[in-house]
């Protein structure tokens, strides 16, 4: 039997989203994110990145695709609304999407310009 899901009310959303996903918006009843890549190819390696992490978690956001351009939302549709599937899934998002070597690692990084949060 499944388990009944808490489903988060906007001020809750908004509250996690300030306190632990700051850069996330709550919008139309979806959690949302919007990355700027390099290029189209950039962009094709972060949705399928995300895809492979959102399949392995069984939890899927709807992502919409552009040159240069991913936006990610995500919003548990068994439930109608935001749970914490939603807030555990767009965390690693943002660790992926943002993830760069260390400082003072092995590994020289992406020369150019990489990933980043669209400004709004």
């Amino acid at each position: 039997m499944a388990r009944e899901e808490r489903v988060y009310s906007e001020a809750e959303v908004r509250e996690r989203l300030a306190q632990e996903l700051p850069g996330w918006e709550y919008r139309d009843g979806w959690l949302r994110r919007t990355y700027i890549t390099p290029g189209f190819a950039h962009t094709l390696l972060l949705a399928n990145a995300i895809g492979y992490v959102a399949e392995a978690a069984w939890h899927h956001p709807d992502l919409t695709l552009g040159y240069a351009k991913l936006t990610v939302k995500l919003q548990t549709h068994s439930a109608r609304g935001i749970t914490d599937k939603d807030f555990e899934l767009a965390r690693r998002i943002e660790e992926i999407a943002l993830w760069r070597p260390p400082e003072g690692s092995a590994l020289p990084g992406y020369p150019k310009n990489w990933v980043r949060p669209e400004n709004r």
